[in-house]
């Protein structure tokens, strides 16, 4: 008898309905929209930890959207606002609930202004230099306990006797075990979490003593369950326990096939006929094992092709990476790109990765081909392919890990030190060179498609990396365009490419462009708290340029050293934005020229220095800076390429040699 896997779906639906009606496990409703919390979590007064669940899918905890959920804290937005009362945080100390002391709480009108903040004073005015609160209340107050640790909670009651009237915000810092690094969340307050009396824990987990704040009320003893290492799961007796790694499987995975081990059906038989309940059990353990020996014979197959192709690159398994990403957890996750979730990891060898799961699911073939092309691409300047795995389904790729995050955290003030002109036209100047090798050594090139400065990774030396060009396009060598789907990031996309699908390496070239301004500026490419004709960055600086008012967009930390490359730099980034892709230079042209600046007459001197109580990392000019440029002067950087085209032929770009 077969049986589609669609009469499976039903066979399980009437199992659930049969089996969940007799146990008071399954009384909590761990569902909230497309997202599903694991136990003790849940939306209904059944739960040990009751969170809500509003009318669009999104999860809050009183009141505060909930960013994440791990086996010890959860992440909760705090958002900044004015005048909210510091009362509104009283609402995060429940009998389960309460914000760890690895935060920062940012308090306004205070009659007192707070010392010894775990976050410095200066990374606090960085990150919220732009909000005002008005005047005689600009001072934001930052309180944290002294002795921050994993295992301890804030005390409410000496912030509410602080003598701030206000909860501005918060700033929450997670350093990562075995490693220097320290993360910091903005805009987030961190919560631990605890059940209330005995442990209850289950085979293969230790019970983790949790000592909650008096203001949680209730019982004194508190706990956490914790699965051993080697084992993964909640750890909970009332929960799905702890399982080794071979065999552990997240609950949403059941039905997907990715689950390892033995399938195990647990029938309740409860007012049931237990021929009815055998039955079914025997229906649901044929369609298990029907659907996992598909796609074990698919993984194989796509093994055998991996291992057949020649490629020179390790092939992990499925298994080997949900181990190296901690299952995929949250807490691993690095960011969230077009094509896919990138987590920091750890091979067998305790080597630190980036772990790239991808999104799209090419046919196997193309899949193979992209591996092959990416792990022949060599350049210092674009990121190495270490591995890969093509199992159950699942695309990954690992990468080398960029430990200085991203060029767009340090414009924007989200990670990092500031970064100085000369580093930031270094990283420019890499960058370019990178695009270059992929435009014009490769054959056929490749086009990228998604050039933007999240995309370019920072090493320990700020030396850049571009990343995620293996799931670009490749062109012909014989045209001029690809034609396809138009894909990229608002903000930095090619009007042209946009309008008619026509992909080109002058797509690519566009988006450096922004790129280029968004290293002048520091501003937000797309920003809908600009005025309407500014919300797009490209748009505004075009304008900005074009009339030779460069010094009203210039990032402000930089002013102090501008000098005639800021505006050089300026002029390519417009040339780089002309709406006709024919007016604009090839990367290869880009590229020489930024080397040109960075190695002209503005020579640059190595120092490190103090400025404004940043911390500055780089390079600065060993010139004075150029106040002879004057902001709107009718004689300006543009005035040499205005004319009745939209910017000047790229032709001439090698033949101008800076200065």
């Amino acid at each position: 008898m077969k049986l589609k896997f669609h009469n499976c779906i039903i066979l399980i639906l009437i199992h659930t309905i049969l089996t969940t009606a007799h146990s008071s496990a399954a009384l909590c409703n761990h569902t909230c929209g497309r997202r599903k919390l694991p136990f003790p979590f849940g939306f209904s007064a059944a739960c040990q930890i009751q969170l809500n669940c509003s009318a669009n899918g999104a999860i809050l905890a009183a009141g505060f959207p909930i960013q994440s959920v791990n086996a010890e804290t959860i992440l909760v937005n705090l958002p900044a606002v004015c005048g909210r009362p510091v009362e509104a945080l009283r609402r995060l100390f429940t009998a389960n609930l309460a914000p760890t002391s690895h935060n920062a709480v940012l308090l306004h009108d205070c009659r007192n202004q707070s010392s010894g903040c775990l976050i410095p004073t200066t990374m606090v005015q960085t990150h919220f230099e732009r909000l005002d609160c008005g005047a005689g209340n600009a001072t934001v107050s930052c309180y944290s306990e002294p002795d921050g640790n994993t295992t301890s909670f804030i005390d409410y009651g000496k912030l509410a006797r602080s003598g701030c009237r206000s909860l501005f915000s918060a700033i929450s810092m997670e350093a990562y075990s075995n490693s220097s690094s320290v993360s910091l969340d903005v805009q987030v307050v961190r919560v631990g979490w605890w059940l209330r009396g005995g442990c209850r824990c289950s085979r293969n987990a230790r019970c983790v003593r949790v000592s909650p704040p008096p203001l949680g009320g209730g019982e004194t003893t508190a706990y956490r369950c914790e699965c051993f290492e080697g084992f993964n799961g909640d750890g909970f007796l009332d929960g799905v326990g702890c399982r080794k790694e071979s065999e552990a499987c997240n609950p949403s995975n059941y039905l997907s096939g990715k689950c390892g081990g033995t399938t195990r059906v647990v029938v309740l038989v409860g007012g049931v006929g237990a021929g009815a309940s055998l039955m079914l059990t025997l229906g649901l353990l044929f369609c298990f094992i029907r659907k996992r020996s598909k796609l074990r014979s698919r993984s194989k197959k796509s093994k055998n092709l991996l291992e057949t192709s020649g490629i020179t690159i390790p092939i992990y398994s499925y298994k080997e990476m949900e181990k190296a990403a901690d299952f995929f957890s949250d807490k691993r996750r690095l960011g969230n790109g077009a094509y896919g979730t990138v987590y920091r990891g750890k091979l067998s060898n305790d080597t630190t990765v980036a772990i790239k799961r991808i999104r799209h699911r090419d046919s196997i073939d193309q899949v193979i081909n992209e591996i092959k092309l990416l792990s022949s691409v060599s350049h210092p300047n674009l990121v190495r392919l270490l591995g890969c795995s093509i199992e159950h389904e699942e695309q990954i790729l690992v990468y080398d890990f960029m430990p200085n995050g991203t060029l767009s955290q340090h414009l924007h003030r989200q990670k990092g030190l500031a970064l100085a002109w000369p580093v930031r036209l270094k990283i420019a100047a890499e960058t370019a060179q990178a695009i270059s090798y992929l435009h014009n050594e490769m054959n056929p090139p490749i086009y990228h498609r998604d050039i933007k400065s999240s995309n370019i990774l920072l090493d320990g030396e700020y030396r850049s990396k571009v990343a995620d060009f293996g799931l670009s396009r490749l062109g012909m060598a014989e045209s001029s365009h690809i034609s396809t789907a138009p894909q990229g990031t608002p903000g930095y996309l090619d009007p042209q490419y946009h309008q008619h699908f026509h992909l080109s390496d002058k797509s690519d070239v566009y988006s450096f462009g922004v790129v280029l301004v968004e290293i002048i500026t520091a501003l937000r490419v797309v920003d809908f708290s600009r005025p309407q004709n500014e919300v797009n960055l490209a748009a505004l600086a075009v304008d900005r340029i074009g009339r030779g008012c460069l010094d009203e967009i210039i990032d402000p930390f930089l002013r102090p050293s501008i000098d005639l490359s800021v505006h050089k730099v300026a002029e390519l980034a417009f040339r780089c934005l002309a709406f006709h892709r024919d007016m604009r230079p090839t990367m290869m042209e880009v590229a020489i020229e930024l080397e040109q600046i960075r190695m002209s007459k503005w020579g640059l001197m190595k120092v490190v220095v103090k400025k404004h109580e940043y911390d500055v990392v780089g390079f600065f000019s060993s010139t004075d800076s150029m106040d002879a440029v004057t902001d709107c002067s009718p004689v300006s950087a543009a005035e040499s390429w205005q004319s009745d085209q939209s910017s000047p032929s790229s032709n001439s770009l090698l033949n101008r040699a800076p200065g």
